[in-house]
């Protein structure tokens, strides 16, 4: 059965599904588009993110881990939480020797895994994984479901997904109380008919995270922007889907076959952090980078690049190039570098 006739079955049953009820399914749900036998966040898959890109990202993280790990001592534990092929952890554990854990629920990504990590420390919950230590979520939380509410006069509607037929489409319900209180709080100034993503499942993981973690910090790196910086995008909202490295059909289309995302909404993230007894700091992700030396070891790659040009050796030159390059991709501030970064310490 597809993803879209299990939709259209739970519909009949039970009427319209809430937006993140509707995305849960899609995404995780039996036939969804983590649950099958695709590794998605590779160069043959349908997104990239920071440590596909450059190997750097996760040996310049591994400063972080280190100095957070000589400030706890021992014992210490780096989990990654969305750990996809291990891209991130693999880089980062040539750098820095800890003991390390994955967190994945994608079959084809948890055997990945298995060239990084033992399979006993490859588990499918956060809940299994965090000690004391440093929790690092890249990109995982525009993943998570999120409702979408809608400004009507002085209050809130919410999208749900109805079917007619073959085909699915949103209808307006009126709002759970959670859904408008968050909206409320978090979205700023919206216009009539303007769309605010209400990101609950992601508050309710950082609270999870936090409550697990005995001492440490979470590092959570994506893209999204304080509630102020998201206000100009409220019209439309922020969601979107990806297949195949480009921007994807509208949601409904082909659920299971796209990824889909929205903005993360740091503001909400920091709060939620905070009132959890944390202390935050949100950065930009080329300036995280930066203070953990990756400008500095660009630096050295243009030397290196230089050098084997002088020596004659044309393809050396070529790769470190190719090096140079990858890791000015994420400090470029009109694109990785301008994801956000919350570091939240116990």
């Amino acid at each position: 059965m597809s993803v879209l006739d299990i939709l259209k079955e739970r519909i009949s049953a039970s009427g319209p599904l809430s937006f993140d009820e509707f995305m849960e399914a899609a995404l995780y749900g039996p036939g969804g588009f983590f649950a099958g036998d695709v590794l998605r966040s590779v160069k043959g898959g349908d997104f990239l993110t920071s440590p596909e890109v450059s190997p750097l990202f996760g040996s310049t993280l591994a400063g972080f881990v280190r100095r957070e790990r000589d400030r706890l001592g021992n014992p210490f534990r780096l989990v990654e939480a969305g750990a996809g092929s291990g891209s991130l952890l693999a880089p980062l554990l040539e750098t820095v020797a800890v003991d390390a854990w994955a967190v994945e629920i994608s079959p084809p990504a948890r055997l990945a895994l298995e060239r990084v990590l033992p399979t006993e420390r490859i588990v499918r919950s956060v809940a299994e994984a965090v000690g004391r230590g440093v929790v690092i979520a890249n990109e995982l939380l525009d993943n998570l479901p999120m409702a979408i509410a809608v400004r009507r006069g002085e209050g809130w509607t919410e999208q749900s997904v109805a079917a007619t037929g073959d085909r699915l489409e949103i209808v307006e319900t009126e709002a759970r109380v959670e859904v408008a209180e968050w909206a409320t709080q978090f979205s700023g100034p919206v216009g009539e008919g303007g769309l605010v993503e209400v990101q609950l499942a992601a508050a309710g993981w950082i609270e999870q995270v936090l409550d697990r973690l005995e001492a440490g910090a979470l590092v959570v790196i994506d893209y999204g922007a304080t509630a102020e910086e998201l206000e100009s995008r409220r019209t439309t909202g922020t969601l979107r889907t990806y297949r195949s490295h480009h921007l994807g059909p509208d949601p409904l289309y082909a659920p299971g076959e796209t990824d889909i995302t929205a903005d993360v909404n740091f503001t909400a993230l920091l709060a939620v952090a905070e009132a959890a007894g944390a202390s935050v700091e949100l950065h930009r992700q080329d300036d995280f980078l930066a203070g953990l030396g990756l400008r500095e070891v660009m630096s050295e790659l243009r030397h290196e690049e230089l050098d084997l040009a002088r020596s004659g050796d044309e393809l050396a030159r070529l790769q470190a190039r190719s090096r140079r390059t990858d890791a000015e991709a994420l400090l470029n501030p009109r694109g990785l570098g301008d994801f956000r970064v919350l570091v939240a310490r116990l």
